[in-house]
């Protein structure tokens, strides 16, 4: 296996571990190796996506909007507090981001019919085309990535990364790939 370039201002992985085991010499290069490489592909895939995403005029923040509503399934409802609590934001700034979305005629807001105070966001044809098409890019994206695995490489990985994610989600339940409890610490 040939690793992949890195961008000029990175150390190749075997470099970078190298570097580590210079440092900390109780590291282990294979572990590292791993935990590296997931970490650099992780971030590589999410410019990716990003950049596949805006070719479709939609950003990384309206498409966790767009999912959130369409694992609601139909009809592709949910009220701003619900939505706020799923997708990990303030209310405010889920009022922000719904205010964007709905100029853009990604979603409407609308009251409740049996609750006149609440407010329901729901998903737009256009917001569904969106997001299908959005999954379409990915798809071929994804595919691409694993080409050279065969089906039992691909469900070992599977499993491996399953076990990996269930790890940290166990050791630490709220974390939830938000890092704002992370920020106020350093604040303080």
């Amino acid at each position: 296996m040939t690793e992949s370039s890195p961008e000029p201002h990175e150390l190749a992985i075997s470099e970078q571990v190298a570097v580590y085991q210079r440092e900390f010499p109780n590291v282990d290069p294979q572990v590292e190796t791993i935990v590296s490489t997931l970490s650099r592909l992780s971030r590589r895939m999410t410019v990716s996506y990003g950049r596949h995403l805006n070719d479709l005029g939609i950003s990384s923040a309206d498409w966790e909007v767009l999912k959130a509503l369409i694992v609601a399934g139909a009809p592709y409802r949910l009220g701003p507090g619900e939505l706020a609590k799923r997708i990990g934001l303030t209310p405010a700034a889920m009022t922000h981001r719904v205010d964007r979305m709905a100029t853009a005629g990604l979603v409407t807001r609308s009251r409740d019919e049996s609750n006149r105070v609440r407010v329901n966001i729901e998903l737009t044809e256009l917001g569904r085309e969106k997001w299908l098409e959005s999954m379409r890019m990915a798809a071929v994206f994804e595919e691409s990535l694993l080409q050279d695995a065969s089906p039992e490489e691909r469900a070992e990985l599977s499993g491996a990364l399953e076990r990996m994610l269930r790890r940290v989600e166990d050791s630490q339940p709220d974390a939830h790939g938000r890092t704002a409890d992370l920020v106020a610490d350093e604040q303080a």
